[in-house]
């Protein structure tokens, strides 16, 4: 963006005086938001005004990307010296900073994705595979819409002796799958993570 906004400059330079007093006109409006976003951002890091995941890096960001920038459209129509004795490690460090912010603007966007999947999953859990679940060992969970029956013991030796209803299939991962149960919630659900092996059965059926 930078580097569109300089080109765009030199090319409008170019045309002379008039060309030159738009640019000018351009820096001082690209220079005049920074001071409101620097603060809006702060308070949105300190939480004293509600941003979302994404606001605090994306002002502070922004702020920092639009002096950057206008600072290069100055030095393109003024001609002035650049970079200014020690511009360069300032540049440097906000160059880091404007990295920075993107990488937790992404880390926001992903949290706030993530919160969005597992609300529109917790409304729609009928379209998660139903289970049985049949275990040699109790699980001891005691959670909404899981019930637990214990297995008649038909043959000397039998293998599974409770099975679990009410469970649903999240994911499968390698010889581990993650259960949840069918009243499953966003903000408080539980995960029960069982590896694939003999001593659990696992029964898909409808439902």
């Amino acid at each position: 963006m930078v580097v569109l906004a300089y080109q765009f400059a030199s090319g409008v330079s170019e045309r002379g005086a008039a060309g030159v007093r738009a640019l000018r006109r351009v820096c001082l409006a690209a220079a005049l938001p920074v001071a409101a976003l620097l603060v809006l951002g702060l308070l949105a890091g300190i939480e004293a005004i509600d941003a979302g995941p994404m606001g605090t890096p994306l002002l502070l960001g922004g702020a920092l990307l639009l002096a950057v920038m206008a600072r290069l459209l100055f030095v393109r129509v003024t001609g002035a010296a650049f970079p200014a004795r020690g511009e360069r490690a300032v540049l440097g460090v906000v160059v880091a900073i404007i990295a920075l912010c993107a990488y937790w603007a992404v880390g926001g966007y992903a949290l706030e994705k993530g919160q969005a999947d597992a609300v529109w999953l917790s409304r729609n859990l009928y379209l998660r595979p139903a289970i049985l679940l049949d275990t040699r060992e109790r699980l001891s969970v005691d959670w909404a819409g899981v019930r637990e029956t214990p297995l008649p013991n038909v043959e000397t030796g039998a293998r599974y002796r409770y099975r679990y209803e009410g469970f649903r299939l999240l994911a499968q991962s390698g010889d581990r799958m993650f259960l949840i149960p069918q009243y499953w919630t966003w903000e408080s659900g539980n995960v029960l993570v069982v590896p694939v092996g003999a001593d659990v059965r696992v029964i898909f059926h409808p439902g």
